[in-house]
């Protein structure tokens, strides 16, 4: 898998957990190198708007049938064959991005791609000064 990052320069922190952000960040690539078998593309542009910051982790695998698409947050939830996924990964990770004020949105087109675009508000300096992390 070939993967492609377009970051801008200064980009505000967001508020929260560096691990459990990380762990968000890792499934869905993680489950955007299971999409590719057999190789393809992945990426992930960030963008910044006044108020908050976005990224967008994109994959040209297999895709997500449309009937399966309102599924895939849903706890044990998996297309993957027995052994290769506990079907958590999307639950836990939407749990997490909803606990750090941020929002998803997941696009997909059966045998061309996914894209999953997060949106998290960034952090401002008076919670920074009060001993919260910030992160990213």
């Amino acid at each position: 898998m070939r993967v492609t990052r377009n970051l801008q320069q200064e980009l505000p922190p967001v508020l929260g957990s560096n691990n459990k952000l990380q762990q968000v960040f890792l499934n869905l690539f993680m489950n955007a190198r299971d999409a590719m078998p057999s190789g393809g593309h992945g990426g992930s542009p960030h963008g910044v708007e006044q108020r908050h910051r976005e990224i967008e982790i994109t994959d040209t695998g297999s895709g997500i049938p449309h009937e399966n698409l309102h599924r895939i947050f849903d706890p044990f939830f998996t297309t993957k064959i027995s052994g290769r996924g506990t079907g958590l990964g999307l639950s836990v990770s939407y749990g997490i991005i909803k606990e750090h004020a941020g929002k998803v949105d997941v696009r997909s087109t059966p045998d061309k791609g996914t894209s999953f675009r997060l949106e998290f508000p960034a952090a401002r300096k008076r919670f920074m000064s009060k001993g919260r992390h910030s992160c990213c």
